[in-house]
């Protein structure tokens, strides 16, 4: 399946910044992988993020769909709020499902979930969980209460168990209830996770007080990957914004955190 990872920053008493990260990995049971499949995903002109696990045809050809739609103007009315999006990209997404030939039952693995995030004016941030499984051949949906400090979300995918076991160890680091604790959380799970249907390089999206979504440049393994792909092949890499395993901007062309950037200490209590 996969590990795809959801959060909030806080600041100053109010949420700053919400992220989905996800790993790069498709598998066909044990028989293949491929590491650069794309996971999350962001609207251009709206402050609406994405990310999937379970299934992989449907969701991976919907919402590139949906979010298409999006920033053509067919599927979010101006003035939107975080509920008017949610049900928009959701009745959509179940009609398209509906649609989806029936001899593939649904879908083809157990489960489909979706992670939907959005935001309304500068600090009112919604995130909620859509899930459809074989057994019940139903949808469901789920929401959490913010935490009042930086924290995850939605854990979802077959690395979740992992993810947990080592989230529980930076919770008695120095970095505990900080937004870049759990992408470190996020990067050293997938660099040492046993499951062997996540993997590939990281990828991330985000939604910050003001703008729409952010796509974000990861630094891995001493490469340069974007939605899942390496980059390697360009003469000026600053397009987007970059963040190393430590949650550190870096630049683009060096690979290095940047010289005025903020650091991101490591340092767990064991």
């Amino acid at each position: 399946m996969t590990l795809v990872v959801s959060w909030i920053g806080i600041d100053s008493r109010k949420i700053s910044s919400l992220y989905i990260a996800s790993d790069s990995r498709i598998s066909w049971g044990n028989q293949a992988k491929f590491d650069s499949g794309r996971k999350v995903f962001g609207c251009k002109n709206h402050p609406v993020i994405i990310g999937y696990c379970g299934d992989v045809l449907f969701p991976s050809i919907v919402i590139n769909q949906l979010v298409d739609l999006a920033d053509q103007g067919f599927l979010f009315p101006k003035n939107s709020s975080n509920e008017d999006k949610f049900q928009l990209f959701y009745q959509k997404l179940k009609q398209q499902f509906d649609s989806y030939p029936s001899e593939i039952n649904g879908i083809t693995t157990e489960t489909l979930e979706i992670l939907f995030a959005s935001r309304n004016g500068e600090t009112d941030f919604f995130c909620r969980k859509i899930m459809w499984t074989k057994r019940s051949k139903a949808w469901a949906i789920e929401d959490l209460v913010f935490s009042t400090h930086s924290d995850k979300l939605f854990v979802i995918g077959s690395g979740k168990i992992e993810f947990e076991e080592k989230f529980a160890q930076f919770l008695k680091s120095n970095e505990a209830k900080t937004s870049r604790a759990v992408f470190q959380c996020f990067c050293e799970t997938l660099e040492n996770i046993n499951d062997v249907y996540c993997g590939g390089a990281p990828q991330l999206v985000g939604l910050y007080n003001r703008f729409n979504s952010k796509q974000f440049g990861i630094i891995h393994e001493n490469k340069r990957y974007l939605q899942g792909i390496e980059l390697n092949d360009s003469s000026d890499y600053n397009g987007v914004e970059w963040r190393n395993k430590l949650f550190e901007i870096c630049d683009g062309t060096t690979k290095k955190i940047k010289p005025d950037a903020q650091r991101q200490p490591r340092s767990l209590i064991r």
